[in-house]
């Protein structure tokens, strides 16, 4: 094999950064040279990392695709070690996908500090892509650290009127859960081995480590903090609408886009596989607040004056979504949450990107001060339809695939019995009801925020010589259409892809703790097993046979191929 075929995944995930250092020796007031220099080597990450996705090979238990490993300390347990599975791999491509969108975007906005923006922006995909790609817990929090400087610039330096209030807010909330979990790493790593045996490999705690169930709850808390907090969960979300209305269109497309699905991927990829007795008992709870951030995230759309505060109000009830499939613990509950991750990058980084070119044109965001632009600006009002009727999750649009396996996966969940005023229900049951209303909330708010901007009377007297979609603009926006129509009419790629990890995940943390299901009447859970400890070599326990994995052979929804 040639350098080009071993070393694929390092390229993608490094060439931001060898375009930050060629940008970062040119002339400063070279602004044409660094935006340039930004779209090229974004442009080019995208074009390689399509050879992620050609070349990927679902990998045997215990492997990842594009594995490269170099002993960095190895006495103190210390490499580098990436790889990809199917829902790191569809994430990278997410990443990569949105990098030259988003420069081509600010090619008008960034017109100060030029060279200092497109730096910023190249790190941050260098240290998204670091994140994703890491199966080191030291490399992965080394990116996942990496990540808050420039995002910290962009919206301290570019944003609006409160942007430095916005920053540090977004800066201390992150940092703070962030430490917790680095005391958890370490930890995990003491507890790994003797002397120079200790490591901080992922592949190898997963097949080895085993804690008690009273440390997994421990362990699992500071993980998932750090995790919630970036995700973010209700009631850890307050930093989000402050970051995202002072940030710059860019900042708000990259951080909805990619950013907080990092923290949903954090507990997909360690905090339930390592810890999964803990995930069980949390399980319950991660579900309870995923709901009440769908419900509690849409009411607040429908208060909210401000467009940017609005969507980002919404993207709360969206992963909201996400946190409940991952709860439940279901294949088609799991699978729709990794599918709402990525949609909800592609939608809403659109909805973000479309409010900057409206910012741009009118200099406010206020609701109130729109109206009446169908008539006028007629391929805004086109395009800004497509992409509310994505978000809102219409069938054949990429957000109905996601949102409807969730719903589906959560309703057929064991998450056990309650009871009530004397009257006993299934909680999974009513869960995926209350979910089910963030469907219907999301219809109202959306279509309400679009008939207050494109239609009925024109509030402004500027707004009547609003200039439409520029060809610049319209490419920006041609791929994010096109993601919409092809994801939402033709899944199955994406599912195949991630159909393996998926699998592996929920057989690791069901068999954890088999006695979860039964539970009596007054939800009481019989007695349980002591934890099982993996056999050396194996990725976590042993997959279960497919037939006890919950999921329907007969289901419409997965085919076959996703099925076995």
């Amino acid at each position: 094999m040639n350098f080009l075929d071993t070393h694929l995944l390092s390229i993608v995930v490094f060439l931001p950064l060898v375009g930050a250092l060629v940008s970062a020796f040119l002339p400063r007031g070279e602004g044409g040279q660094h935006k340039g220099i930004a779209f090229v080597t974004t442009l080019a990450t995208f074009l390689v990392s399509i050879g992620l996705w050609v070349g990927f090979k679902a990998p045997v238990a215990g492997k990842y695709a594009f594995d490269e490993r170099v002993e960095w300390a190895p006495a103190l347990g210390f490499s580098y070690h990436i790889g990809l599975d199917g829902v790191a791999l569809l994430l990278v491509m997410l990443t990569t996908f949105l990098g030259p969108i988003v420069v081509l975007s600010a090619w008008k906005f960034a017109q100060t500090r030029v060279k200092e923006f497109c730096l910023a922006l190249l790190v941050l995909q260098t240290a998204m892509l670091g994140t994703l790609a890491s199966l080191d817990l030291v490399l992965f929090y080394v990116f996942w650290e990496a990540m808050l400087i420039p995002m910290y610039l962009l919206i301290g330096v570019w944003g609006s009127e409160k942007r430095i209030y916005a920053a540090v807010k977004f800066f201390l909330f992150t940092f703070i859960g962030s430490v917790l979990m680095l005391l958890a790493i370490f930890y995990v790593w003491s507890q790994s081995g003797n002397g120079g045996s200790r490591t901080f490999d992922y592949p190898t705690l997963l097949a080895s480590a085993s804690f008690t169930p009273e440390v997994q709850m421990w362990l699992f808390a500071a993980f998932a903090l750090a995790f919630a907090i970036k995700v973010p969960m209700f009631p850890l979300h307050t930093w989000l609408p402050d970051a995202h209305t002072e940030a710059p269109a860019v900042g708000s497309v990259l951080l909805a886009g990619v950013m907080l699905k990092l923290g949903t991927f954090g507990f997909i990829r360690y905090a339930m596989p390592l810890f999964p007795h803990a995930a069980h008992e949390y399980a319950i709870v991660i579900a309870t607040l995923g709901v009440i951030g769908i419900v509690y995230g849409s009411l607040m759309c429908m208060a909210q004056t401000d467009l940017k505060r609005l969507i980002a109000y919404s993207s709360v009830a969206h992963l909201g979504f996400v946190m409940l499939g991952l709860a439940a613990l279901t294949p088609e509950a799991v699978s729709g949450a990794v599918m709402q991750m990525v949609n909800h990058g592609i939608s809403t980084g659109a909805l973000f990107l479309m409010i900057g070119y409206l910012y741009e044109r009118t200099h406010t965001r206020k609701l109130a001060d729109y109206g009446g632009l169908a008539a006028i600006t007629p391929g805004i009002a086109a395009v800004f339809l497509v992409i509310t009727l994505s978000s809102i999750g219409l069938p054949g649009t990429n957000g109905f695939v996601g949102e409807f396996l969730v719903l589906m996966g959560t309703y057929t969940a064991k998450l056990g019995q309650g009871s009530l005023f004397g009257l006993d229900f299934d909680k999974a049951a009513v869960l995926s009801a209350f979910a089910a209303t963030g469907v219907i909330l999301g219809a109202v708010y959306m279509l309400w925020m679009y008939q207050r901007t494109m239609f009925g009377p024109v509030t402004r007297e500027e707004n009547k010589s609003l200039k439409d979609l520029s060809l610049r603009e319209w490419i920006t926006f041609a791929p994010l259409l096109a993601a919409i129509v092809v994801i939402g009419v033709q899944p199955q790629s994406m599912l195949s892809a991630i159909k393996q990890p998926v699998d592996e995940f929920v057989a690791r943390v069901n068999r954890a703790d088999a006695s979860v299901a039964p539970r009596t009447a007054t939800g009481a859970t019989p007695a349980r097993r002591a934890p099982l400890r993996p056999r050396a070599g194996v990725q976590g326990d042993e997959p279960l046979p497919v037939q006890q994995l919950d999921r329907d052979p007969d289901s419409p929804i997965l085919p076959p191929s996703v099925h076995r």
